[in-house]
């Protein structure tokens, strides 16, 4: 008698188990289709109020190009691209689309859309386009905008960008 009450109880728990890995697998698959859901759909870059508020605020008129501190994104890595340059002028895009201004077409850790540069005061910011894994600046992971200087390092995907002058 005691034996099959034993067994009975080990069968429970292990039917909890079995119900607990389906579980597991199902929460895994739905992370999947998440995952190349949002790496599919376009991308929109959404600012609050506050910042377009701001920049109303902060926006002055361009100075001549003339004195503009021209700068450039300088391919680092990989290395069958290194040297490559790229002016920074008033936008520019990273990613695998080849409607970037810098396409990254081999790089399976890049985003469609990863990166967007922009001016903004005449100063270069950068900022992340909601990409899977993520816009480096100097090794540090970003999550707003942030300002791009002269000797930055910008890492977008496994590819790395230096800005020079």
């Amino acid at each position: 008698m005691a034996f099959l009450f034993a067994t009975q109880n080990l069968n429970a728990v292990l039917r909890v188990m079995q119900w607990g890995v389906i579980a597991l697998i199902f929460l895994f698959f739905l992370r999947v289709i998440r995952a190349v859901w949002v790496e599919m759909s376009p991308t929109t870059i959404r600012r609050s109020r506050a910042e377009r508020r701001q920049e109303k605020v902060e926006a002055k008129p361009p100075r001549p190009a003339a004195k503009r501190k021209q700068l450039y994104l300088r391919v680092i890595e990989p290395s069958e691209r290194e040297g490559m340059t790229f002016d920074l002028d008033d936008e520019l895009t990273i990613g695998r689309s080849p409607g970037c201004g810098v396409p990254t077409p081999d790089d399976i850790y890049t985003s469609t859309l990863h990166a967007r540069l922009f001016r903004r005061n005449d100063q270069l910011w950068v900022e992340d386009l909601g990409s899977t894994n993520g816009t480096y600046v100097n090794s540090e992971k970003i999550t707003q905008s942030l300002r791009l200087g002269k000797g930055d390092m910008l890492q977008v995907g496994s590819s790395v960008f230096e800005v020079t002058r």
